[in-house]
């Protein structure tokens, strides 16, 4: 049989083959025919013939494949994935038709239709079977790589690209896809000849898949050549300057967004191809009107997409602004008047230009962007008048004229109804460009009266937010006490235009509920840009200090001491310490109580306390010093193994001052003094011992840690290392000296307890005895008016005591009076009665005769004695 004959009698066998698979393939026999269509392939290349029947047979991979039980599909899943993937392998044939039938077949994936007639006893294969099957072979990966295979064939690459379309909504295929560089494969695609203009359709819409579906940074990472950057940019271009259709606009945007993310990645290739010149000359295209030979014949229009492209611009620039080399370029394209161009009041819209609500988001836009770019091009800055534009626009915020945000856009949140949101973002340019902290742009801001003008901003923000707690309004006074605080820092003249109204505020941010630091909303950012106006605006300025003193700012500073909240604690502290260099200030922290009547110097030994739990210093349960050696080293400083280090760099000891607060408490305690302080307890006065010693104990730790550097690298002299040893047991004594003094203390305070415990017992015991006798002398009350003989008894007994009182001595020349009451029948005390036998025969001249007389109280009231008088 001749060969022709052999590949006849093939093709008809292939024939039947498609014949009886017409309704689909069982999986069982997927890889024999997968065999078969392997070795057809190698046919192609010698017989066209097999063309066709590889074309059929292909067609059937497209149809759902056929499965006899349920768990098919799991036992064959492995040379399914293996079949499929050789769909991919054999886009090396040379033939058009073949490779075009294998994009049908992947692309039917996504399209499944049934078939009409099924296999006797077999049922299709679920509907995203197929699907699952060419993620887990690959196949992604394999077309990708076939791509060069069609290079010069423009109707086989765009059937390649639109399976890849397909199998690009998938992340497991996207995946796949990078690791065969599709992202920079497609990119130069864009720049390609097509008339029909799928090439850029399709290969744009592979590229956003693979940027949504897998990491955006692999796909930059991808994109980020000069030759990719100017295939970008050649496509915009064109579709700036030529596309006037919707579909043409949409992909413009669409290659924007992709230029973006380059940019967001790394500039250099951007700058190095031009396009972020011409993306800064398009931003600034409709501001400065400047012509630009880049942009001749650009003609922009206020549709839904320019108005699009146009943030997208304004968000480029701001991406440009982070990068070093691109910053000349905004210099150099009036990026700065661009922006400022924004910062006005808003006009009615006009019949040809932006509504209001798309010139409110552009314009909210731009001065974002304008905080970004300010302070890099503060020349720029100062030469556009920049300061008096944003003042008087920030003037315009609070003023009266009727205007009403739309507050549709991410920049307008918060702002619907009014101006805030404007005037949000004109104060943060503001605080951009004083964060710079140049003299220029300060003073000039100064000279154009903005400490009075802010104060009153505060003032509206302020009587705004008593009606709504709102995030905005508190971001919006916490960013002006920052500006305030910059300008006013180190210049008394600037602090005292701040003094009376800036103290007025401050002291109502002091009184703020602690509840709302925990709201979440800028409360806790808010009183931190109060604490630090507070210390570059009022202290160094006595005028100030004093309206702040009169004003009970101290009491307000110290109830947010007595909160102990760890982050306000160090900055309370710096205050009060700073405010103690006026005299009139010890008063007020004296004069200060908190709850349950505590005083300052409690607070602060508190303080003190929790601070050392905090460090994990080292004290016995009464509070005393537990190591002599290292009596205020906290559990993590004792951890540090000592290192030779220079002389210009601290040493742990020297560094631990500024990591907590224990500086600050001991330079307060001082300022207060560390005797006759009232409301101190036996263990704050424990506490207060070691406070008195932190600087000994402090240079104790610096001599440690000299000593142990020096035996480490050398070995000292006899005289060295005694004075060493000398330095070592002074700060050990010391130590001792202190436990000691706790001790007695301790003592005394015992001592005290047992003292005044007795005269507690003492005092209990009188009452108890007090008690008893009462009791006593009731029964005995009883018992008299109960019992004849013994009230007789207790009479003689009375008798015999009232004549045993009586003075044994007789009266010269003097009447005696008895003083006994006639049948009295009672043991009790008698009433006021006196019997007068007779009076001093000098003052009567005849005696009276005998008359009781009741005994009359006499009042010692003026009044009363009158009334005696006249009666």
């Amino acid at each position: 049989m001749g060969n022709s004959d052999l590949e006849d009698q093939q093709l008809k066998v292939l024939k039947k083959v498609v014949k009886s698979f017409e309704n689909g393939l069982p999986l069982k026999d997927l890889a024999q025919i997968m065999d078969i269509l392997n070795l057809c392939a190698e046919k192609v290349n010698e017989q066209e013939a097999f063309i066709e029947p590889v074309c059929e047979l292909i067609k059937l991979c497209g149809l759902p494949f056929q499965k006899k039980k349920f768990s098919d599909e799991v036992n064959y899943s492995v040379a399914v994935s293996k079949s499929i993937a050789q769909l991919g392998c054999l886009m090396r044939v040379p033939s058009s038709q073949v490779r075009i039938q294998i994009c049908k077949c992947i692309i039917s994936f996504y399209k499944m239709e049934l078939p009409k007639k099924l296999l006797p006893g077999y049922q299709p294969t679920s509907a995203d079977y197929k699907i699952q099957m060419a993620e887990l072979g690959g196949l992604a990966e394999t077309l990708v790589l076939s791509l060069a295979l069609v290079e010069n064939q423009l109707t086989e690459k765009l059937w390649v690209l639109k399976a890849l379309q397909h199998l690009s909504n998938s992340g497991v295929n996207c995946r796949h896809m990078i690791k065969a560089q599709a992202a920079s494969r497609l990119c130069l695609y864009l720049n390609g000849t097509d008339p029909s203009g799928q090439l850029v359709f399709r290969s744009s819409e592979i590229l956003w898949n693979l940027l949504e579906n897998t990491s955006k940074e692999e796909v930059v990472s991808q994109l980020n050549s000069l030759e990719c950057i100017h295939a970008l940019k050649e496509i915009f271009v064109d579709r700036l300057i030529n596309g006037f259709r919707h579909y043409d606009r949409q992909l413009r945007n669409d290659l924007l967004v992709i230029a973006t993310l380059v940019a967001e990645n790394s500039a250099a290739s951007m700058i190095e191809s031009g396009f972020t010149m011409l993306l800064i000359a398009l931003a600034t295209f409709t501001e400065v009107k400047i012509p630009n030979p880049l942009l001749e014949g650009l003609k922009l229009t206020y549709s839904y997409e320019d108005f699009e492209m146009k943030k997208l611009l304004f968000n480029i620039i701001g991406i440009f602004s982070k990068d070093p080399h691109a910053v000349q370029l905004l210099s150099e394209n009036d990026v700065m008047p661009a922006l400022l161009y924004y910062v006005k009041p808003h006009k009615k819209p006009g019949f040809h230009d932006w509504s209001a609500a798309q010139y409110e988001e552009l314009q909210l836009h731009a001065i974002a962007i304008l905080a970004s770019v300010a302070p890099l091009l503060v020349d720029k800055y100062l030469s556009c008048q920049a300061n008096t534009l944003l003042l008087v626009f920030l003037e315009w915020c609070v003023g009266q004229d009727p205007f009403f945000g739309q507050g549709n856009s991410f920049h307008g949140t918060g702002g619907r109804g009014s101006k805030l949101a404007q005037m949000r973002y004109g104060l943060r340019v503001l605080k951009s460009v004083v964060s710079l902290y140049d003299d220029a742009v300060n003073l000039n801001l100064c000279d154009q009266g903005a400490i009075s003008q802010l104060l009153e901003i505060l003032k509206y923000a302020a009587n705004k937010l008593e009606q709504k707690d709102d995030a905005i309004l508190l971001e919006i006074q916490a960013n002006i006490l920052f500006i305030l605080s910059v300008l006013c820092e180190n210049d008394v003249h600037r602090k005292e235009l701040f003094s009376y109204e800036g103290v007025h505020l401050l002291i109502s941010f002091l009184q703020m509920d602690p509840k709302k630091l925990h709201s979440g909303l800028g409360h806790r950012r808010l009183l931190f840009s109060a604490l630090d106006c507070l210390w570059s605006c009022v202290i160094g300025c006595y005028i100030a200090e004093d309206y702040f003193l009169e004003q009970q700012g101290i009491f307000f500073l110290l109830d947010l001491l007595a909160l102990k909240q760890k982050s306000l604690c160090n900055i309370i502290l710096g205050i009060l310490s700073e405010f103690c260099d006026n005299p009139k200030t010890i008063i007020h922290i004296s004069t200060w109580r908190g709850e349950k009547d505590q005083t300052a110097a409690k607070l602060l030994i508190q303080l003190w306390r929790q601070e050392e739990l905090d460090l994990g210093v080292q004290r016995d349960q009464y509070g005393r010093i537990a190591d002599v050696k290292r009596p205020i080293a906290g559990s993590f400083q004792k951890e540090q193994e000592i290192i030779p280090m220079p002389s210009s760099c601290p040493s742990f000891a020297i560094i631990e001052i500024s990591e907590n607060i224990r500086a600050k408490l001991y330079s307060l305690l001082c300022k207060l003094g560390f005797e006759n302080l009232p409301g101190l307890s036996a263990k704050d006065f424990i506490t207060l011992a070691i406070i008195r010693r932190y600087i000994d104990f402090k240079v104790g730790e610096v001599w440690s840690e000299v000593c142990t550097e020096l035996k480490e690298e050398f070995r000292p002299i006899a005289s060295d290392e005694e004075t060493l040893r000398v330095i070592s047991e002074v700060s050990e004594n010391i130590g001792k000296m202190v436990t000691a003094y706790q001790t007695e203390v301790l003592e005394n305070h015992h001592h005290q307890e047992i003292q005044e415990e007795e005269k507690a017992y003492t005092k209990i015991r009188a009452v108890h005895k007090q008690k008893e006798m009462v009791n006593k002398s009731w029964e005995n009350f009883l018992t008299r008016t109960s019992n004849y003989e013994a009230l007789k008894k207790a009479k003689r007994l009375q008798e015999k005591l009232i004549e045993a009182s009586k003075s044994k001595s007789k009266t010269q020349n003097g009447a005696v009076h008895s003083t006994d009451i006639k049948g009295l029948g009672t043991t009790v005390g008698s009433g006021r009665l006196v019997t007068v036998e007779s009076a001093p025969s000098q003052l009567v001249g005849r005696p009276l005769s005998a008359k009781r007389l009741p005994v009359k109280r006499v009042s010692f009231g003026a009044g009363a004695l009158k009334r005696n008088e006249k009666s």
